[in-house]
């Protein structure tokens, strides 16, 4: 959510910000709307008054026998008139907030500048991808395997499903189980078991609502799936002040992940790159003003540590304007190496969203015990990382020419010791 103070006061900043994310200026569309909606407030509060103070002349007029019409045609007129300056007020404030809730978080001043994913810039790279000689990819491996299958899936729910079986079944839940270990014992965060659906507040607070309705599920009480654990694990601060000192919070879950994909046909249609249901663990931060900086860089380490461990090849990039997602003003990208498409491919996506989300979510804090002034948090979010992502990466970065997979060590005691996953294990 945008904050109209500061647009009033620094419009030309505002202006440039929307520039740097693709979009025209629009601080004179918004001053304009706020300019005509606090004209009408204006109006509305003198009728209101002078038709009160008329309705006390015509009061005092009745009681000397004197002739009140002309009062009381100017109360008429009044009452007349106030219906059309209620519904101005009410016009260009609904499209004010409309205007104000479906426009992006303004970028860091640091974001590079480009209108797509060609104009990111490579912060760093870790590890050596693995020479393979004819790698193939996680789903000819798979299916090799024995022990995925996307036509079971197909049949029971359509395109972009995917049914596991034996090892690597236990190969995903070992991962979501490792991964929720390291960040809850040696990243300080704190595990939860959130809701699967929300309301529309929570969707909104985060910023999925109401600008990507079309990429969500919903049900028919009305509820949300999540389209990932940073909508109820962040909105659980929602309308809240909380403490300083408490500062940062910091939040994991592991869940199933719910997303339409309604604006990626055609992409990755083979496989599980991009699937309508996938688990994921989640990070998310809560902290002041002036922690959030470092925070970002904190969390970002925290979902690299999670490859680094698990011997993949990746590398870090920072995301540019044009590239980055709606609520953010800053985003890392940490791509894992696949060998079978002899790419790097994004696997945890770790942002900085400011005061965006905490304005929409109506999140303060205050130091603890006074009773100064509060002021707006800020969110983070990131992946600690795709488990089925990961899923992939492990199977195609250990896979061995006939077609086995080893399993890292880091997951073995996660795996009851089993070393490689072979046809029917």
């Amino acid at each position: 959510m945008l904050d109209l103070r500061s647009i009033r006061d620094c419009s030309a900043a505002f202006d440039l910000a929307m520039t740097r994310r693709g979009l025209d200026p629009l601080s004179a569309t918004l001053l304009g709307l706020d300019a005509r909606r606090r004209a009408a407030q204006t109006t509305l509060q003198e009728l209101q008054q002078r038709r009160n103070e008329a309705s006390k002349e015509i009061g005092a007029l009745r009681k000397s026998g004197a002739n009140a019409d002309t009062l009381q045609a100017e109360v008429a007129a009044i009452k007349a008139r106030l219906p059309e300056v209620e519904e101005e007020e009410r016009t260009a404030g609904a499209e004010l907030e409309r205007l104000l809730t479906t426009l992006p978080n303004p970028p860091a001043d640091d974001v590079p500048v480009g209108p797509d994913e060609k104009h990111n810039i490579e912060v760093r790279r870790v590890g050596t991808p693995p020479s393979i000689t004819t790698p193939l990819e996680h789903f000819e491996l798979g299916e090799k395997l024995g022990l995925m299958d996307f036509s079971g899936a197909a049949a029971l729910s359509g395109a972009r499903f995917t049914v596991l079986r034996g090892g690597l079944a236990r190969l995903e839940r070992a991962l979501g189980q490792f991964m929720l270990d390291l960040h809850t014992s040696q990243h300080g965060y704190t595990e939860v078991s959130p809701p699967l659906m929300v309301r529309d507040a929570a969707m909104f607070g985060t910023g999925q609502l109401p600008k990507f309705a079309e990429d969500l599920f919903q049900t028919t009480s009305g509820h949300w799936l999540i389209p990932t654990a940073e909508v109820p694990l962040t909105n659980l601060a929602a309308d809240k002040i909380l403490d300083s000192e408490d500062l940062p919070l910091r939040l994991t879950a592991l869940t199933p992940c719910f997303r339409a994909e309604a604006g990626a046909a055609g992409k990755d249609t083979r496989g599980m790159i991009r699937q309508h249901q996938f688990w994921k663990v989640e990070m998310v931060s809560i902290t002041g003003p002036d922690q959030s900086a470092d925070e970002h860089e904190r969390m970002t380490g925290c979902a690299e540590a999670v490859l680094t461990k698990l011997g993949l090849p990746f590398r870090t990039v920072v995301l540019c304007t044009g590239d980055m997602g709606f609520s953010a003003r800053k985003t890392y990208d940490i791509e894992v190496w696949l060998p079978g498409q002899n790419a790097y491919r994004e696997i945890s996506s770790c942002s900085n969203c400011g005061d965006f989300q905490a304005r929409r979510m109506k999140t303060r804090c205050r130091p603890k015990g006074t009773k100064e002034s509060t002021r707006i948090v800020h969110t983070l979010n990131g992946s600690g990382v795709a488990v089925g992502r990961a899923l992939i990466a492990v199977i195609e970065n250990y896979q061995r020419p006939d077609g086995s997979v080893v399993v890292p060590e880091v997951l073995r005691p996660y795996m009851g010791g089993l070393e490689v996953i072979s046809r029917g294990v």
